[in-house]
């Protein structure tokens, strides 16, 4: 089976529909949105349907990360300023059924033995970023499955665990299949389609192919202006157009 896993999206429209442009013509058996659909960008309207739509027609599903967590929040903490306004702007934008499909979401997903989840499967809903191999290997401890798929850092990573549990980081290249061998446990990181933060402003996502047992890491270009034009039209914090030219 062909997943395309889409994480941290981010309300940013067009760098989504890259990706879904360039995801369909990569013969793709399902999408997965790994959370994070909300926050910091200027269309999280036209994210929700647009995925509502492919959900819809059992092309995919998608899972709770904590920007949706704290839109649905009459207080959310943990974040900071910058953040905090891009939420409060998007709950005064949200409707009712919107917020009722984003209450819906699962924190995890499980398909051929691949475990699917916004940030640390150990423990999903305490948005732990798994950002070296140390907590990789405590993260892979909370799941069962040879490959673990998260988002939540936005920055491609990847990590393997030997028998005894000790992981040691990759760093995938983009655009070229990576083996994912069954010796080994895999935590994989994607990247993230609407905010990149590795210095580099394409949209990122990832390709899973169960049969080869090898996952790509895609990266996409998109119109990081006419993203960046929407946020300061809506009047959200120049902060937050002016870091997707930069890639961080």
């Amino acid at each position: 089976m062909r997943f395309a896993i889409l994480a941290d999206i981010h309300a940013n429209r067009q760098a989504l529909e890259a990706c879904l442009a360039h995801l369909g013509g990569q013969r793709i058996d399902r999408i997965i949105f790994l959370g994070d659909m909300l926050g910091y960008g200027a269309d999280p309207n036209w994210v929700l349907d647009r995925m509502r739509d492919l959900m819809a027609r059992g092309m995919a599903e998608a899972l709770l990360g904590n920007h949706e967590e704290a839109v649905l929040s009459a207080k959310p903490s943990g974040m900071n300023a910058v953040a905090e306004a891009a939420i409060a702007w998007q709950q005064s934008r949200l409707a009712g059924d919107e917020r009722a499909f984003i209450a819906a979401l699962p924190m995890t997903i499980e398909h051929e033995g691949v475990h699917f989840v916004h940030a640390d499967p150990a423990a999903p809903a305490r948005w732990t970023y798994v950002t070296d191999a140390e907590v990789a290997a405590q993260s892979l401890k909370g799941s069962k499955a040879g490959m673990v798929f998260c988002g939540h850092v936005h920055r491609p990573a990847l990590y393997a665990a030997n028998g005894a549990g000790k992981a040691i980081a990759f760093r995938p290249p983009a655009n070229e299949p990576v083996p994912l061998l069954a010796s080994r446990r895999w935590l994989a990181v994607l990247g993230a389609v609407g905010q990149p933060r590795d210095g580099n402003a394409a949209a990122c996502y990832g390709i899973l192919d169960t049969g080869t047992a090898e996952c790509t890491w895609q990266r996409v270009a998109y119109d990081v202006e006419a993203a960046a034009a929407a946020i300061r039209a809506a009047g959200l914090p120049d902060a937050l157009a002016a870091r997707l030219k930069r890639g961080e």
